[in-house]
């Protein structure tokens, strides 16, 4: 069986109508997998012909607001990272957590056991040197620099431990990587790659079917939809959603009903623009055959990665 882990950044199940931009956008994807109904909390759990929505807890049994750091590497390993911290952390992955995410998560077990894994995200080639040069003066014991916020956050991490962090600029052109934005408007207009071409969020989705059609195990890492939360701005969350929407219409168009989808988030925000970080249950989407015997089996982020291992047709341990 293939499987397809679409992360997503941020994104709860909440209720209040008049805060919550899934009441407010035009998802005709969403609405289309979930019988006309809208990603809400009292809508779970909800189970349509194509797809089961369910709320993951998120708290982890710890005190406090749920955080990216550790919500993504409970979510990569299936291990209570905020346990094992002693609190919710973000919006990095906390060093201590660290070398758990590279060895123990779902890519790097994957890829152990000899499945054919793939982190579906492009960075630029100075960043993925950047990394590989981290992990080399970790193994030899020498000084390190200090790496970017955003390398720190769990996708990157796991692929990185997995040997996986390689896709730069010239896969997106080849089709072989899909921008963190979905689009590549932030690559052509930041980073100066003009030669990629302006694509719709369909036509990322589309690719992302092919790059999970490769390969046993595929991870793509969207990120906006948490930063957008922080801005509290309904108009601009409104705008998150529909571009995931539009992403999840062309990837469930182009992609197998055999595969399983598993469309995750770390933690609420997006879902209540009177605030940033919530409590709420995080989303979790199965899609594909037997999408709703697999979101049977989560409850919580610490059920993803175990989910993701009995499907790979492995054990959930670390040496799996």
């Amino acid at each position: 069986m293939q499987i397809l882990l679409v992360f997503l950044d941020g994104v709860g199940l909440g209720d209040d109508a008049a805060y919550n931009p899934f009441n407010a956008a035009k998802l005709p994807a969403m609405r289309a997998l979930l019988d006309d109904r809208v990603p809400m909390a009292s809508a779970v759990p909800l189970a349509s012909t194509r797809a089961t929505l369910v709320g993951l807890d998120a708290t982890l049994g710890v005190d406090g607001t749920p955080q990216s750091g550790t919500g993504q590497a409970t979510l990569l390993t299936g291990r209570n990272a905020a346990s094992l911290h002693g609190r919710h952390f973000g919006p990095w992955v906390p060093a201590a957590i660290r070398p758990l995410l590279r060895n123990d998560s779902v890519l790097a077990r994957a890829v152990r056991a000899g499945k054919r894994a793939a982190f579906a995200n492009a960075y630029p080639r100075e960043l993925i040197e950047l990394m590989k040069a981290d992990a080399e003066a970790e193994q030899a014991g020498t000084p390190r620099k200090r790496l970017p916020q955003f390398l720190r956050a769990g996708p990157p991490v796991a692929a990185a431990g997995a040997g996986l962090l390689t896709r730069d600029a010239a896969d997106i052109l080849g089709g072989n990587a899909v921008a963190s934005e979905i689009v590549n408007d932030g690559w052509r207009e930041r980073l100066g790659h003009l030669e990629l071409p302006d694509i719709t969020a369909r036509e990322a989705g589309i690719t992302l079917a092919a790059i999970a059609a490769r390969h046993d195990l595929t991870l793509f890492a969207h990120y906006a939809t948490d930063t957008v939360g922080h801005t509290q701005d309904l108009g601009q969350a409104v705008r998150a959603l529909e571009r995931v929407d539009e992403f999840l219409d062309g990837l469930t168009s182009a992609i197998p009903p055999e595969t399983a989808v598993i469309v995750a988030s770390d933690h609420g925000n997006i879902e209540d623009t009177r605030t940033d970080h919530t409590r709420n249950p995080a989303i979790g989407l199965f899609i594909g055959t037997g999408h709703a015997r697999h979101a049977a089996h989560c409850a919580s982020l610490l059920d993803v990665a175990p989910l993701i291992m009995a499907l790979l047709g492995l054990r959930d341990a670390a040496d799996s």
